[in-house]
């Protein structure tokens, strides 16, 4: 029973050993394995691939949406100061300041109705 514990505590410091030393896997290993071994490699490379191409669509999505609420109140802006100059109120002061000559009705207009 102590040989195996002795075994086992001696193969247990050859392994530490040899991954302080960064034997973890033997050339023999590699060799019989080389298939799967590279197909975990490309694997891993694939998902930190697919991760950074995420980021950088989520990135570009932050930024069309900060983009689009920016239009949206420029949108707004341009809209109040729009129905602001077509008031009538609006009208009248514009047609005395430049002395168009116009003058705005009193009284509202006629609809007419079709029978």
């Amino acid at each position: 029973m102590n040989e195996k514990r002795n075994s086992a505590a001696k193969s247990g410091k050859k392994a530490g050993k040899g991954i302080i030393q960064g034997r973890l896997f033997s050339l023999d290993f590699f060799k019989r394995y080389w298939f799967y071994v590279v197909f975990v490699v490309a694997m891993a490379l694939a998902y930190i691939a697919n991760k950074f191409i995420y980021q950088s669509s989520m990135q570009e999505v932050m930024s069309l949406k900060t983009e689009l609420e920016d239009s949206q109140t420029d949108l707004v802006s341009s809209s109040t100061k729009y129905n602001s100059m077509i008031r009538e109120s609006e009208m009248i002061r514009l047609m005395r300041e430049r002395n168009l000559g116009l003058s705005a009705p009193l009284e509202p207009p006629y609809e007419l109705k079709s029978k």
